[in-house]
């Protein structure tokens, strides 16, 4: 309770002595069912609420905000997962966005499931680094970095850095995927432990379609590699490749997205298990049941193909508010 009372204190005092006083809250109810018989990822039912406050001041661009979030899985404890910190630094300009400290992951970053998988914005939501954006009638580009593990006696030394960005003309764009996540090790060296290297990048180029509010799609396609280091264990990177398709389509509240992996499997540190296959399709047929400018909700149901030989399938349900 003296924690949280200091935290409340802490808050209170930045908000009352903003020359411009900035409140920022995000509540989402989250529903997610995973029926994945196959056995090749795990089956769960993740039902929750996960949300965030945080409080601060901008001056001419310049932003500090501090807060606390909480994921509050339904059946567990309240303390079943520690609060996460909210504190960072922003500016702001047109064209121009930088972050330092802890801050949201959700609409920051947005990288393919094959690389960092949807649960992570559950049971991680901030990134704890940095991150750059430079944006504009080109297209924009965006760097990070996440600082995931501080070295302990019982906890490995680690981080992710990525970029992401695309290319635009007219309807066709090019679109860049790179991350790396480096797993080093414990405080106290154990015996048969190794530093982890995964690497990746993807490039897809597409056009996107429709010309009226009612409707828009676009499609994409390109390559994935992923590339994985063991070190004293692996003889240099295991290099693989994949081809992959995407395409999407929306007729106001009605979409359907479809995603095909066809190669080699994939080895990334943090990404969707299902794409460490050779071939997997996935469909998601989704209704944006809710869409207000601070009230926004949806509702897909997942079609996945699992070496064309058997067909798992799953359900999310997710409802955002944003003040």
């Amino acid at each position: 309770m003296k924690k949280i009372f200091s935290i409340i204190l802490l808050l209170g005092s930045v908000y009352s002595t903003a020359q411009k006083p900035v409140i920022q809250v995000t509540l989402e109810g989250i529903g997610d069912n995973r029926e994945f018989h196959s056995g090749l990822s795990k089956s769960q039912t993740i039902l929750g609420t996960l949300g965030a406050i945080a409080i601060g001041t901008t001056v001419e661009g310049h932003s500090l905000l501090a807060g606390v979030s909480e994921f509050y899985e339904f059946g567990s404890r309240i303390d079943f997962h520690r609060p996460r910190l909210i504190m960072y630094y922003a500016f702001e300009k047109p064209g121009v966005l930088f972050q330092f400290g802890s801050f949201p992951r959700l609409g920051t970053i947005d990288f393919p499931l094959a690389m960092l998988a949807d649960t992570l914005y559950y049971y991680r939501p901030q990134i704890e680094g940095m991150s750059g954006k430079l944006s504009g009638n080109w297209g924009h580009q965006l760097a990070f970095v996440d600082w995931t593990g501080r070295q302990t006696k019982t906890v490995r030394e680690s981080f992710m850095v990525g970029a992401s960005g695309e290319i635009k003309l007219k309807k066709w764009f090019l679109q860049n995927y790179i991350l790396l996540n480096h797993l080093a090790h414990t405080a106290e060296r154990v015996e048969g432990q190794h530093i982890r290297d995964y690497f990746g990048y993807s490039l897809m180029g597409g056009i996107r379609l429709g010309s009226d509010k009612n409707f828009h799609g676009e499609m994409k396609a390109g390559l994935m590699s992923s590339l994985y280091r063991e070190r004293s264990v692996t003889e240099g990177f295991q290099t693989r490749y994949s081809f992959r398709f995407e395409g999407t389509g929306q007729y106001r509240s009605l979409a359907l997205k479809t995603t095909l992996h066809s190669g080699e499997e994939m080895q990334f540190a943090l990404g969707d298990p299902l794409y460490r296959l050779s071939d997997y399709l996935r469909t998601d047929a989704i209704w944006y049941f809710i869409n207000f400018k601070k009230v926004k909700a949806r509702f897909n149901w997942s079609f996945h193909w699992i070496e064309w030989k058997s067909l798992d399938h799953s359900q999310q349900l997710s409802l955002v508010y944003r003040l």
